[in-house]
């Protein structure tokens, strides 16, 4: 006699918004779903609509007939807007917190930041709605020039497309989409085929807010997909900008193929921690801990990297034993939970293979313990080859390599010794030490005696080499979304009438 486990598809999706997908002016059936998962159990979470390259094209050409209309919105209407949106998040914040937990399987604390930094994505978006203005400029440098007025405004570069990653789902889409809409931009975002749920919510309180005040729901719309949706998406003439968060190689990949239109592209990284023989050690070994393993090691800009000098190396191995002790590994869904499992199976697969190549190539290692199934747990590498996919890729995992060099010179040298260049951070107690790594490190930023996972969401964020281009955090993005325009006049003409 066999036996049958039927599965629960009751949806989990305790936030309201329609069925299908924000495409023009109404929300469109789509021609499959597909289901979104809990990564901790693989229990079933929603079945979220699935779009195709038509509701692309038809994406598309809303988008397109709106372009004028979205780029003639006053700014208290975009404005009015994004503080709307603000205003829905900040009440349904229990609702989408619990939402991201069950698409990403991300523990709750990395998911309740992930709300508090997309209300000051929202909020931040709306505040430079005001600050997008131009300047004079002298005509007059030639003789030929006297007598002309010359000022400079900026314009919204177009239609903007939006590929956001699974990680911070949310986050990622405010980042954006409230650029896009402040510039006067219609924006398409394409979520992660994992995590669609939560950015859905979004453009649904945007589009709501924007129809109340008058203005088209065009203005921000979503397509969910594959590679074919978003190679339709990125390539098109009728794009003048492409957001993009993901790996470097698809990144690379969009690029070429979008050109020659504008990419802003953020792409991860193996972000370094340097720590010098004069650094605070107790701190240190907090910010490796700390930063190494927040959600689940699936951020661009958290600790892989560890480079100590070899004459405190030993002191600082006990200190971050002693801290990864205090870690808790399981259910996301439980408060005190700072490791769960990867967004999916494969993934967790790649970091395990990676772990095992180092240590088959000499490495050592030690973990915190036993973990649940689907997850691994925190994880130390010492002396890893800098050679292994372990040191020099991004293994977007709960896993950290140590490494001890000879000077704090030699630790920059092998910072700057890799493809990528995001967030690094440096732990010193010398003015001078800190200023030189601030010189001589590439990367995008370099942060002193705190995590490189640090991000201020006003700052510009991006990276250099690999790491990407372009910056976001609302004002960098919105001068990316604009474009200057001239304007030239001489007032009189000098001729009769």
């Amino acid at each position: 006699m066999t036996s049958s486990v039927r599965v629960d598809r009751t949806s989990r999706v305790a936030l309201p918004y329609p069925s299908g997908l924000p495409v023009g002016a109404g929300w469109v059936d789509t021609p499959a779903t597909g289901d979104v998962v809990f990564p901790y159990d693989g229990s079933f979470v929603a079945a979220a609509p699935l779009g195709d390259v038509e509701l692309v094209e038809q994406a598309l050409e809303s988008a397109a007939a709106a372009k004028d209309e979205v780029a003639a919105l006053p700014t208290h209407v975009r404005r009015a807007a994004l503080l709307r949106a603000h205003d829905a998040l900040a009440a349904s914040r229990t609702e989408v917190e619990q939402l991201l937990v069950l698409e990403s399987g991300k523990p709750l604390v990395d998911c309740r930041v992930e709300v508090d930094r997309t209300l000051v994505t929202l909020s931040a978006a709306a505040d430079e709605t005001t600050h997008i203005h131009g300047e004079t400029v002298p005509m007059d440098l030639l003789p030929s020039g006297e007598g002309l007025l010359g000022f400079w405004v900026r314009k919204p570069i177009g239609v903007v497309a939006a590929i956001a990653g699974f990680n911070y789902p949310l986050m990622l889409a405010a980042h954006k989409v409230a650029p896009a809409l402040a510039a006067g931009c219609p924006v398409i975002v394409k979520p992660a085929p994992q995590t669609p749920l939560a950015t859905l919510w979004l453009v649904h309180v945007l589009r709501e807010a924007l129809v109340e005040l008058g203005a088209p729901a065009e203005a921000v719309q979503l397509v969910t997909g594959g590679v074919d949706v978003g190679r339709r998406l990125t390539t098109d003439a009728r794009i003048g900008l492409v957001s993009f968060t993901g790996s470097a190689a698809v990144g690379h990949q969009i690029a070429r193929d979008a050109a020659p239109t504008k990419v802003l592209l953020e792409l991860g990284s193996n972000a370094a921690l340097v720590v010098a023989e004069d650094a605070d050690l107790p701190a240190a070994a907090s910010a490796i801990v700390k930063g190494g393993y927040y959600a689940s090691g699936q951020a661009c800009i958290s600790v892989q990297r560890v480079i100590a000098v070899e004459s405190i190396r030993d002191e600082l191995l006990a200190l971050v034993k002693d801290r990864l002790a205090d870690v808790t590994v399981g259910d996301p869904r439980d408060p005190a939970t700072r490791v769960s499992a990867l967004i999916d199976p494969a993934s967790t697969e790649r970091v395990n293979s990676w772990v095992e190549e180092a240590v088959r190539h000499g490495a050592s290692s030690f973990t915190a313990g036993t973990a649940p199934d689907r997850v691994i747990p925190p994880t130390v590498l010492l002396d890893v080859p800098t050679d292994s996919r372990a040191w020099n890729e991004e293994i977007f995992g709960p896993v950290v390599g140590i490494r001890g060099v000879a000077d704090v010179e030699a630790a920059f040298d092998l910072v700057n010794d890799s493809r990528y260049g995001l967030h690094v951070s440096v732990f010193t107690a010398s003015l001078e030490t800190a200023f030189t790594a601030v010189n001589r490190i590439e990367a995008g930023g370099v942060v002193v005696n705190e995590v490189p996972g640090f991000r201020s969401d006003v700052m510009p964020y991006g990276g250099v080499k690999d790491s990407g281009t372009g910056r976001e955090g609302p004002r960098f993005a919105i001068e990316d979304m604009t474009v200057p325009r001239m304007a030239i006049i001489r007032p009189h003409t000098g001729m009769d009438s």
